[in-house]
């Protein structure tokens, strides 16, 4: 990138809105994943990008999620998580996750197609990936948690290609 284009570019080095911020990441593409967890009663999911892997020996992967919420707070007491990396067919269930109003309780799963693998977390069907994790540790940053999880068990369908989220939207891999 030349000189005269990186001068072409909007630079906020400081005094940035919390809207500023979240357009520069949104820059960023990223997987899309539904993250469950079971409990003694119920099972809860919720959609989220902020996943990463962490470590090969031990396999560790973290997932981040708002403080004081359901999500954040099923996860800690069930001590376990699944993490579902959503295939590029399934933006409707990245949605139903997402929805504030969807069904809770024994319904939450009602209508979607699940397993379960070692620590009884859902697992969903059709997905590109999944990792079922033992929560490892957690850690409050900000207005998050980060929630690292000891994968346990995990899988994968090379036939099936992701979905990505970038600038606010969902994406497809396209002609790869």
């Amino acid at each position: 990138m030349s000189t005269q284009e990186l001068a072409a570019q909007p630079v906020i080095a400081e005094g940035f809105s919390g809207g500023d911020f979240r357009n520069v990441l949104g820059a960023f593409g990223t997987g899309v994943t539904v993250i469950t967890s079971r409990g003694d009663v119920h099972a809860y999911g919720m959609t989220a990008n902020a996943f990463s892997s962490l470590s090969l020996d031990p396999p560790l992967v973290l997932v981040c999620v708002i403080s004081g919420t359901t999500g954040a707070e099923t996860i800690e007491s069930n001590r376990s998580f699944a993490v579902n990396i959503l295939g590029g067919h399934q933006e409707p269930i990245s949605r139903y996750f997402s929805w504030r109003d969807r069904p809770r309780g024994s319904e939450a799963f009602s209508e979607i197609p699940h397993m379960t693998a070692v620590t009884g977390c859902p697992i969903l069907e059709g997905v590109a990936a999944y990792l079922d994790c033992r929560l490892h540790d957690s850690h409050e940053a900000g207005d998050h948690v980060i929630f690292i999880g000891e994968v346990l068990a995990l899988g994968h369908s090379e036939d099936v290609e992701p979905l990505l989220f970038h600038g606010g939207r969902y994406c497809k891999i396209e002609g790869l």
